[in-house]
C-alpha cells in the first residue's frame, strides 16, 4: 500500500510528550475509486468493516483488509435532488449513522438532499431529508431500500450550507448539524432578518438533537434546552452555526461533541458544543464581530451576547480564512478557506496523539487541490493549533488533494478522505489512514 510520509514537528500536538516521544507518521492508502467520500462509519461489531458514504448517493462496504465490496450497502441516487453535473455541490448523501442497537435492529439513518417537496416555496432549491432504513433480514451489509421511514425534512432555499453530518451521542440520541440555508452572509431568500443562525424558530443554522426511537416521526428529549417549544424549536440543542462540515463525539474522555464551522470571509473555527450554546453566527465570525453588509471588515465592537440575552460562546480553535487575510499568502501562520471537521484521536497506534483533535482544511485554493491536515491540542479553553507536515510533497503540510472529510474507526484510529477535484465527477476519491511508520 502506498504511504505518504508524515512527520510531527518538535512542538506539534503534544500535551506532555517530549520530542523523543513523537513518532514518525504516515498516511496509508486504504482504498480509492470514489467520487467524494464524505462519510466513514464503523460497524462496531468486531468485523472491522466500515461504510463509505460517497456524496453522489452511494454507500459501499470497506472490509478490514481494504477491499471495497462490489455490491453497494445503500444506493440513494434515484432519491436525490439533481446534483450539479461536473460542478461544485454541497448537496448529496451527506450523513450516515448506525443506530446504537444496530446489531439487533438493523436501523440505518441517512441525511440526504431530496427533491423539493410540494409544500415548500416553489423557488427554493431542495429538501433535506433524514430517513431511517433497515438492513435486509440476515444480511447486515445490505440495506432494504423499501424500508425507508422519513423522520425529518427541512426545506432548503439554496444548494449550499446544508450541513448534514449526523451522529449518535453517548446518550443514545441523534445529533444533526444543519447549515444556515446557504447563499452568503446568512441573508437573502429563506433567511430571517437577523439571520437563520440566531432565529430560534428555524432549524437552519443549528445543531439538533432528537429521539429516533419512535414508530412515526421523532421524539424530543425532555432535557433539550427548548423542549417545551416556548422560546425556540424543541429540536434545537445549540445555535449560531453557519455551515457545520463535520460533527463528532470524542470516543473517550468526557465524550465532548465537536463541530467544525466553515467561515464566511475571515475565520474558520472549531467549537465544543454544549446544551443551549449560542456560537455567534451571524453576529460573530470566529471571535470577532461580523457585519453581513461588509463581511471582510469587522465592526469596531464584538458582541458578547445574542439578542435573546444568551452569552456567545467562543470557539476552541480558529484560523484565518484567505478570503479576508490574503495580503500575504506566504505568511507562516495557518490559513485556509474551508474547515473540514475531524475526530479526537483515541487509537493505540500513535499514543502521542491521544486526546488531540485531528482535522483539516479542504484546500488553500479553490481551483487547485491544496488541502492540509491540522491538529488541535488541549490547552485550556483555547486549544493550540498545529499543522501535520507531510514531507513527501514540496510544500510541507499540504497533501495535494482536497480533504473532503475525516473518519474514525471503531478502534479510534483516524482517516483522511480526499479527492482531486472540487466537483462531483470522476473517481479520484481516496481514503487514507493516519499510521505510525
Amino acid at each position: 500500500m502506498k504511504r505518504i510520509s508524515l512527520f510531527l514537528a518538535l512542538a506539534l500536538c503534544s500535551i506532555s510528550a517530549t520530542a523523543k516521544d513523537i513518532p514518525a507518521l504516515g498516511l496509508k492508502l486504504v482504498a480509492g475509486g470514489f467520487t467524494s467520500p464524505i462519510n466513514l462509519v464503523p460497524f462496531n461489531d468486531g468485523s472491522g468493516h466500515m461504510i463509505v458514504g460517497d456524496q453522489i448517493g452511494v454507500a459501499k462496504i470497506l472490509s478490514k483488509d481494504g477491499e471495497v465490496l462490489e455490491k453497494p450497502f445503500l444506493d440513494l441516487r434515484d432519491r436525490l435532488a439533481k446534483l450539479n453535473d461536473g460542478r461544485f455541490d454541497e448537496r448529496g448523501l451527506l450523513g450516515i449513522a448506525l443506530h446504537p442497537n444496530f446489531k439487533k435492529n438493523g436501523k440505518v439513518y441517512t441525511f440526504f438532499s431530496a427533491p423539493l417537496r410540494s409544500s415548500a416555496p416553489s423557488d427554493w432549491n431542495h429538501t433535506s431529508r433524514l430517513s431511517e432504513f433497515r438492513t435486509m433480514k440476515g444480511n447486515p451489509l445490505q440495506v432494504d431500500h423499501t424500508s425507508e421511514r422519513i423522520v425529518l425534512e427541512i426545506d432548503q432555499p439554496a444548494f449550499n450550507h446544508n450541513g448534514g453530518r449526523i451522529a449518535f451521542g453517548p446518550d443514545g440520541y441523534l445529533y444533526i448539524g444543519v447549515g444556515d440555508g446557504g447563499n452568503g452572509n446568512d441573508q437573502g431568500k429563506g433567511h430571517s432578518e437577523d439571520g437563520n443562525g440566531q432565529d430560534l424558530s428555524k432549524l437552519m443554522g443549528k445543531i439538533l438533537r432528537i429521539d429516533v426511537n419512535r414508530k412515526k416521526g421523532y421524539g424530543i428529549p425532555k432535557d433539550n434546552p427548548f423542549a417545551d417549544g416556548k422560546k425556540g424549536r424543541p429540536e434545537i440543542w445549540a445555535y449560531g452555526i453557519r455551515n457545520p462540515w463535520g460533527i463528532s463525539f470524542d470516543q473517550g474522555g468526557d465524550h465532548h461533541l465537536f463541530a467544525a464551522d466553515v467561515g464566511q470571509s475571515m475565520f474558520e473555527e472549531i467549537n465544543l458544543i454544549s446544551k443551549g450554546g449560542n456560537y455567534g453566527w451571524r453576529m460573530r465570525e470566529g471571535k470577532i464581530g461580523f457585519d453581513h453588509a461588509n463581511p471582510v471588515q469587522a465592526p469596531e465592537s464584538t458582541p458578547a451576547k445574542g439578542k435573546d440575552g444568551s452569552k456567545l460562546i467562543d470557539p476552541i480553535l480558529t484560523y484565518k480564512n484567505l478570503k479576508g487575510h490574503n495580503s500575504n499568502r506566504h505568511a507562516q501562520d495557518i490559513r485556509g478557506i474551508s474547515v473540514t471537521g475531524g475526530y479526537v484521536y483515541r487509537g493505540k497506534d500513535i499514543p502521542a496523539l491521544n486526546g488531540h483533535y485531528v482535522f483539516a482544511d479542504w484546500s488553500r485554493n479553490w481551483g487547485l487541490a491544496d488541502g492540509v491536515v491540522l491538529c488541535g491540542s488541549p490547552k485550556g479553553e483555547e486549544w493550540e493549533l498545529s499543522v501535520l507536515p507531510i514531507e513527501d510533497f514540496p510544500k510541507k503540510g499540504r497533501i495535494g488533494a482536497y480533504v473532503v472529510a475525516m473518519g474514525q474507526d471503531a478502534d479510534g484510529e483516524v482517516y483522511v478522505l480526499t479527492n482531486d477535484t472540487n466537483s462531483l465527477k470522476g473517481e479520484s476519491g481516496k481514503i487514507y489512514k493516519l499510521v505510525r511508520k
